[in-house]
């Protein structure tokens, strides 16, 4: 086992929350199509700051800046191939030099790559084949810099959650399944326990979860994921808030709170922490060290 799933054996381990809210809240505008990954070429010491935050606030593991970061989005930017690889394995050295105990190497959705909010749909008119030609070469990257787990996070559907699978194949590295929900059900609308059984007898998978949505709805499926898989479960939820795109802006109040985070680990997550909107100090009231 992997030095990283003998850790899981501890519970709760502490996640970081939104990466992008705190690069945000540093006053950088990330409304470029690469979003946090463009500062992996114009701020890199920003994102170790905001890295740092976390782990301050009691983070174990801490998410790379490589969610949105793919060879096109980088290319439009006149970045070669060779240099994205670079910089996606910056993003493993960036995380780590923050100091938490572990790094997971974000592998966002293709829609992430889209950037018009397609990861929250889903079916996006690709084959399974095509989707993992697409994730493929930025898993080589990633897993190359050295990273203590891959994060094939915010997934939202069945079909891309078993592309990204098939993309991470034979790596030496491990990794964990996180969807977005919505509902109860993927954001593509299947069934939570058919959506946790394509990593069922994975080895390769060493936890199951839920980012990106309402904290409301982790608890179930946090039952869910473990009833399924018979896995370590992770759980990071956004705020809660409603993104408004008309006005650009966040909506209603949160609902993260440690009280909430109490029902995700009393349901059986072994990893909890937050989403966009999650900040520093939100993490830091889960910490068991406070």
């Amino acid at each position: 086992m992997s030095p990283f799933g003998a850790a899981l054996t501890e519970r709760p381990l502490l996640l970081d929350g939104g990466l992008a809210t705190e690069l945000e809240a540093r006053g950088h505008d990330l409304s470029d199509a690469l979003w946090s990954a463009r500062l992996l070429v114009d701020a890199p010491e920003e994102i170790v700051a905001a890295h740092a935050a976390f782990v301050r606030a009691g983070a174990a593991i801490v998410i790379t800046a490589s969610y949105q970061a793919g060879f096109a989005g980088f290319a439009a930017r006149g970045v070669d191939r060779v240099a994205a690889e670079r910089l996606l394995g910056r993003s493993v050295e960036l995380a780590r030099r923050a100091g938490p105990r572990w790094v997971a190497a974000s592998l966002g959705p293709y829609g992430a790559l889209l950037a018009d909010g397609s990861e929250y749909r889903g079916r996006y008119g690709l084959s399974r084949r095509e989707l993992v030609a697409v994730h493929r070469p930025r898993a080589e990257a990633l897993a190359a810099a050295g990273p203590d787990v891959l994060a094939l996070e915010t997934v939202p559907d069945v079909e891309e959650a078993a592309a990204l699978l098939t993309a991470v194949a034979g790596l030496d590295t491990p990794a964990w399944l996180s969807y977005t929900i919505s509902g109860g059900r993927t954001r593509a609308g299947q069934p939570l326990a058919e959506a946790f059984a394509v990593a069922a007898g994975n080895d390769q998978v060493l936890a199951v979860g839920v980012n990106c949505c309402d904290p409301a709805e982790v608890a179930e499926a946090v039952t869910v994921a473990r009833e399924v898989t018979g896995k370590p479960v992770i759980a990071y939820p956004n705020s809660g808030e409603g993104w408004d795109p008309a006005t650009r802006r966040w909506t209603g109040t949160s609902r993260f709170t440690p009280a909430e985070a109490s029902r995700w680990i009393a349901a059986g997550a072994t990893i909890v922490g937050g989403c966009c909107r999650v900040r520093p100090a939100d993490i830091a009231a889960l910490s068991p060290r406070r």
